[in-house]
């Protein structure tokens, strides 16, 4: 049987977009498909097409449309995360699905901020909307829940789930500064130039947002979650909780309230070593699951960066290559 082929719009090509395309290229002969890329788009590019980026999807989901009409056509969508409104990205990805584009996207902001929405437009057009490059890059959170686990509820979660923020606190521990933790994450590509998002707390709030959406079924924004950064901690504090037998975390939870409603936080905690969040050293992002059915399933992340993000994104393409209309 020939081989599926995805055509390929890009929305944003930053560090994340390039990955993905450098990953298919590398790996495309051992994947169960091909690709093949339409366009890609950036702030400046998309202008060619239209006025916006969400004008140039929909421009080239017409000028494309036996793709679009065939389930081939798949928008990447990897912009920068606007963590006021989730803006540009949620139009997009809405652009793309009414255009009947599949839609694969690393952004947080149309998850956090729209998921219930954008998945009604989805069904509607019968169109793929998936997310896995979301929370902790390609280690399977979303993919889990939904083709692994029938009939399971998953009732709350905590985790660390920021790269940057647990690298930093693990560099304090041992004395170093702040500044030259988080510099080395900007130089490693991971932390953007403006930090705010990591250090505030605002990017694991957002995907603690994602995670209540899509696994909860709330309908929550990351303002609607209670948010602590890291900015005031020091290495003395760092060296206090580690002479109590604990360690800081910036940890993401969520749980169901006496009344049913879903309540999301972010913050630091001193947690005793025995937990297995204490145990996450630089880099490393872990996720544990509270089930009705199962109990708690812990997730761990020992290795995070662009290429497990991308392939995030390449193992949601391999989803929408098995679409069947």
């Amino acid at each position: 049987m020939p081989r599926p082929r995805l055509d390929l719009i890009y929305a944003g090509f930053g560090n994340v977009g390039r990955r993905v395309a450098g990953l298919l290229a590398e790996i495309g002969s051992r994947l169960p498909f091909d690709t093949a890329t339409l366009a890609v788009l950036t702030r400046h590019q998309g202008r060619e097409h239209g006025a916006t980026t969400a004008e140039a999807i929909a421009h080239l989901c017409a000028r494309h449309s036996e793709a679009a009409r065939d389930g081939r056509l798949v928008v990447i969508e990897t912009t920068v995360l606007d963590i006021r409104a989730g803006e540009p990205a949620t139009s997009h990805v809405r652009a793309a699905l009414e255009g009947n584009a599949h839609v694969v996207t690393a952004n947080k902001g149309p998850v956090a901020f729209a998921h219930a929405a954008l998945a009604n437009v989805a069904t509607e057009h019968r169109r793929r909307f998936l997310f896995e490059g979301v929370v902790m890059d390609g280690i399977p959170i979303f993919n889990l829940v939904r083709e692994t686990l029938p009939g399971v509820n998953v009732e709350g979660f905590r985790g660390v789930i920021n790269s940057t923020t647990n690298h930093i606190l693990t560099c304090l521990e041992r004395g170093e500064s702040f500044d030259a933790a988080l510099a080395q994450m900007q130089a490693e590509g991971i932390a953007e130039a403006d930090p705010s998002l990591d250090v505030d707390g605002w990017d694991a709030a957002a995907k603690t947002a994602a995670l209540m959406n899509v696994l909860m079924g709330a309908r929550v924004t990351p303002h609607d979650v209670a948010r602590q950064g890291i900015r005031a901690i020091t290495p003395g504090d760092a060296a206090a909780a580690l002479a109590r037998g604990e360690r800081l975390r910036l940890v993401a939870s969520a749980y169901r309230d006496g009344g049913g409603a879903t309540r999301g936080r972010v913050g630091i905690e001193s947690v005793p070593a025995t937990d297995p969040l204490a145990m996450l050293e630089g880099q490393q992002n872990a996720l544990l699951l509270r089930t009705d059915v199962l109990g708690e399933i812990g997730i761990l992340q020992r290795d995070g960066g662009l290429t497990q993000t991308a392939y995030a994104i390449v193992t949601d393409l391999a989803a929408v290559s098995r679409w069947q209309p």
